[in-house]
């Protein structure tokens, strides 16, 4: 069964009509506007994954870092996060502005137009340091499993992720070459 644009612009019209019965109904911060909600989750989104990076780079090697490491927790928190502000940023034109080709791929103008918006900016930050997390764990776990230093390549993952991961693979490759040299 095709999920046709007829139906990919109903579901964006469903979506739509929700969120505007949820605004009259109430189901909202009172009180606080959109860019004050924006900007008030990409602090407490940034301040929240600190103290993994924190504990991963200060003490890679402890009980408390291990299990922390282990939990998904902030991951669900992350994706709640994110979540909200995407319900808060959803507007009628927004599958429009992601699959603006022909062929239903992104255009870079058109994410631009939708990024213009603090909403769907810091929903976008949220998204990078729930991934960012996610692969700086990946990092940390291989290297805490292949007894390799992972630091560096933690801390590159907080802004740089992908710089951070090319990192860790450049580190496992000469920490392999060197012990087979010993």
């Amino acid at each position: 069964m095709g999920f046709g644009l007829h139906s990919k612009l109903h579901l964006v019209n469903r979506i739509w009509h929700f969120k505007q019965h949820c605004d009259r109904s109430g189901f909202s911060i009172r009180g606080f506007t959109n860019s004050q909600i924006a900007r008030s989750v990409f602090t407490l989104g940034t301040a929240a994954v600190l103290p993994f990076y924190t504990l991963m780079v200060l003490a890679p090697k402890t009980e408390l870092t291990r299990k922390t490491m282990e939990s998904t927790i902030p991951y669900f928190v992350l994706g709640l996060l994110y979540a909200y502000l995407l319900y808060l940023s959803w507007t009628p034109d927004t599958i429009r502005l992601m699959f603006a080709s022909k062929y239903w791929l992104p255009e870079l103008c058109s994410i631009g137009k939708m990024f213009s918006s603090e909403m769907t900016l810091a929903s976008a930050w949220i998204h990078l340091l729930a991934v960012d997390l996610f692969a700086a764990r990946q990092v940390y776990q291989d290297g805490l499993e292949n007894e390799i230093e992972i630091r560096h390549s933690v801390s590159l993952c907080l802004l740089f992720c992908p710089v951070g991961i090319v990192t860790h693979m450049f580190t496992k490759l000469l920490s392999k070459n060197r012990r087979n040299t010993e």
